[in-house]
């Protein structure tokens, strides 16, 4: 417990002493400007490479699920970690008007325990891989762009496209990837896409060949639904089918570029930001039902269908330096009867207690896993909302930003909709290339019930607070 309560006292202290520094250092003086890393190949620019690299570290304290047990097997009420959410390197190549070539690796979620290489028993030396690759080539300049390869050219949405460089909260919501790790490398599938912008009309569009998970649904627990693109299964009952998405939004303001994918989060360069976009995905075949008592082995197939409708805000408000972001999404998802994906972020908890650990708190256990675990994707809708207002930089160049976000779920495997909520702060130091982030976010627990539809109901909401640093060149 007093390393719980410790680490509790630095997350405060983190907070609370860059607003103090900013006074005794220098204060007048603000951060250098912010150049790119770019080596021109030939003279005239036409040809150069562009070479940017970010890490993200988390420190967490998280109130667990009920029912999780500890490495002692007893009830583990609270959990504590520090680790790396992200770490990148991104590399693309102009070479002549018309060719671009896009590499981007790095690792993600590495903890004490978590995020290893395969195989491991625990988080040590995780494994780097390729996040990104694609060739790209301009048939009509900024009109039409067609590429191929492992690429992040998504459908649905602007945050299933967004940049992991600038959120304007401490993270995405997961869901914004509705298919991540599990059809997916980290939201990516290999494909062939196009895109460009019309006037104010920016588009993407692909036809991708989604990854076979390697899962046979004959080994499966009975009416479980899951992903999958294989066509190993047995009685050849699968086979591998392609996928299509495509987003398209409308820039009411200024015109954002698309030489990449990546959408910013939150843009403080001074631009008018006000666009409405909507956008789908689409893969045959890619989920099933299994239901042995309905004459043997009853195999249905559905479709995995995603649509998305957002709109996106950022200006700045007055005359005195605040900037206004705002960001709303509605999410329509169709995996199959009753699909249900719970997931939980930089989660290092792993198991849920018996009855004899748990005693009278056995019936109370999470149906949904141990740690943070919550119910993330399935068929349903969801709709989420953020709002944040950066306040006037100080003269150092450094500003704060709180926000807020709201997540109400509906899913057909759970009874009850649920509602869901994060607080946050932002300290810019520098932009987005030095920040500090502390937020508090919620998320729905469920526990087994007799008397439910579904068989299991609400059990209130569970905290988390996470710490964040932020650097990127």
């Amino acid at each position: 417990m007093c390393t719980k309560y410790l680490l509790s006292a630095i997350l405060m202290l983190w907070l609370f002493s860059p607003a103090s520094a900013q006074e005794k250092v220098e204060p007048k003086k603000a951060p250098q400007a912010y150049k790119p890393i770019r080596i021109n190949v030939t003279e005239d620019g036409a040809y150069y490479l562009r070479i940017l690299t970010w890490a993200q570290m988390w420190a967490t304290l998280v109130e667990n699920n009920p029912g999780t047990i500890g490495y002692d097997l007893a009830a583990d009420n609270s959990s504590t970690n520090i680790g790396i959410r992200r770490a990148r390197m991104m590399f693309y190549a102009q070479m002549g008007p018309r060719w671009l070539l896009l590499t981007h690796f790095g690792i993600n979620n590495q903890t004490f325990n978590t995020g290893g290489y395969s195989g491991s028993t625990d988080g040590k030396k995780p494994q780097l891989y390729i996040h990104d690759l694609w060739t790209e080539f301009s048939i009509i300049p900024k009109k039409l762009h067609t590429g191929m390869g492992l690429h992040y050219w998504n459908g649905v949405s602007r945050s299933a496209n967004a940049s992991t460089l600038n959120f304007m909260t401490l993270d995405a919501p997961i869901f914004n990837w509705f298919t991540i790790e599990a059809n997916d490398q980290f939201a990516r599938e290999f494909g062939i896409y196009a895109k460009g912008q019309l006037n104010r009309l920016d588009y993407r569009l692909a036809l991708n060949q989604p990854f076979q998970n390697g899962v046979n649904p004959y080994v499966q627990t009975a009416r479980t639904t899951t992903g999958f693109n294989s066509n190993l299964a047995a009685k050849n009952a699968f086979t591998s089918t392609f996928a299509q998405a495509g987003y398209v939004k409308f820039m009411f303001k200024d015109i954002e570029k698309n030489l990449l994918p990546y959408e910013i989060g939150l843009c403080m360069d001074g631009q008018e930001l006000f666009n409405i976009g909507a956008g789908f995905y689409n893969h045959p075949k890619s989920t099933y039902t299994l239901d042995p008592d309905a004459g043997g082995e009853s195999l249905k197939l559905y479709n995995t269908t995603i649509f998305g409708l957002d709109l996106f805000y950022n200006h700045a408000v007055g005359k005195k330096g605040y900037i206004m972001n705002t960001y709303v999404l509605f999410q329509h998802m169709d995996y199959g009867k009753r699909y249900l994906r719970n997931v939980g972020v930089f989660n290092t908890s792993t198991a849920i207690g018996n009855a004899q650990q748990l005693g009278s708190a056995f019936a109370d256990r999470s149906v949904m896993g141990a740690g943070n675990m919550q119910p993330t994707m399935g068929t349903g809708n969801i709709l989420y909302g953020q709002f944040g207002l950066r306040f006037p930089t100080f003269e150092n160049g450094s500003a704060f930003m709180p926000y807020v976000t709201g997540t109400y779920k509906s899913f057909e495997a759970i009874e009850e909709p649920s509602f869901q909520y994060d607080l946050g702060l932002n300290y810019f130091i520098n932009k987005h290339n030095a920040k500090v982030t502390l937020q508090y976010g919620t998320r729905p627990v469920y526990k087994y019930d007799a008397f439910s539809a579904t068989g299991i109901s609400q059990n209130g909401l569970k905290g988390q607070f996470t710490l964040q640093t932020h650097f990127y060149l």
